[in-house]
């Protein structure tokens, strides 16, 4: 499969644009995990024409972490252009427009899934980014606002005539936001519609290798896109590529791999963001997720969530390996 200049010789596994996730620590996880293509956290374009450095930040990119692409937001049509002139300055792989957020405060103010409800500009937003840069741009979005509009059949015809090099498809509509099965039937019949010529990856409740099999089984995308399952378990994309490639499921991560992974990525965060408590509370969704499953957690997750400092965590790791050594 290719998408621009990018060709991958097996199926991809992609980590998706996550706010508030997928920052430089975590990409590295994943990266060393198998991920095959990462996205950045979604980057405001009104928030880079302003020359906003918090958001210019989200933007830097690593080159062990290639290939990555920029992903940017935004509902006005030059904006959004600039935006990715700027954003290309960062050398991406790939630039991204997000059509799929459903936050409020985002798809109310017509960015992000509210486009949805505004195709005509949305096409017009497609089209202006992809004229305004020279790095292949891919779209994601979902199957439309709500049960009564899912219209991502004809919406990728019109994504496609724009110019994009791939497509992302959530298998939900803006209404669902993250609840329910995510329905992947729609996405099957756009990557099947022998009109489309582009990449179609596929999004949405890709929850372990089994499910990402059947999926790909089922629906014949050519890539899969891992986002919410991945937070807390960034090893997901070894699992998926090992059963893929084998069809046989690893062994379970050891606790010690688990402590050591968030010990990796608590370490890296704080450093990233060059403030203790700020990366401690960067990384609070991540320690959140972590660790599911452990019998009577529930006392030593809130001191870890609770906890200020970066000793005081890597104590707390220290008795979570002693507790559940023989669990």
């Amino acid at each position: 499969m290719k998408i621009g200049n990018i060709t991958f010789d097996k199926t991809p596994l992609l980590l998706a644009p996550m706010e508030d996730v997928t920052d430089v620590a975590f990409r590295s996880l994943c990266k060393s995990y198998g991920a095959d293509l990462m996205y950045t956290e979604f980057v405001s374009s009104d928030a880079l024409v302003r020359h906003v450095e918090k958001s210019k930040k989200k933007m830097v990119l690593l080159d062990k972490e290639r290939p990555v692409g920029i992903q940017i937001y935004g509902k006005d049509p030059e904006a959004m252009a600039e935006a990715a002139r700027i954003a290309e300055d960062s050398k991406p792989d790939l630039i991204d427009i997000n059509f799929g957020c459903p936050v409020k405060k985002i798809a109310k103010k017509g960015a992000g899934a509210g486009l949805l409800l505004d195709i005509p500009r949305m096409i017009e937003i497609t089209r202006a980014v992809v004229n305004a840069v020279k790095t292949p741009v891919t779209a994601k979005t979902r199957l439309g606002w709500d049960d009564n509009s899912k219209i991502i059949v004809d919406v990728a015809e019109q994504l496609q005539d724009t110019g994009i090099a791939a497509l992302t498809i959530h298998g939900r509509t803006r209404a669902q936001m993250y609840q329910g099965e995510a329905d992947w039937t729609l996405i099957g019949e756009v990557k099947n519609n022998p009109r489309m010529h582009i990449p179609i990856i596929g999004n949405g409740d890709i929850t372990g290798p089994e499910r990402a099999k059947e999926y790909l089984d089922k629906y014949g995308v050519d890539a899969l896109m891992i986002g919410r399952p991945s937070i807390g378990k960034p090893w997901i994309f070894r699992e998926i590529r090992h059963y893929l490639d084998t069809g046989e499921l690893l062994p379970p991560v050891t606790l010690e791999e688990h402590v050591n992974m968030i010990r990796k990525q608590l370490v890296k965060t704080v450093e990233w963001i060059g403030d203790e408590r700020r990366g401690i509370l960067h990384m609070r969704r991540h320690m959140a997720l972590t660790f599911k499953g452990l019998p009577n957690f529930r006392p030593l997750k809130i001191r870890m969530l609770r906890s200020e400092s970066v000793e005081e965590l890597h104590e707390i790791y220290d008795t979570i390996i002693e507790t559940y050594k023989d669990h």
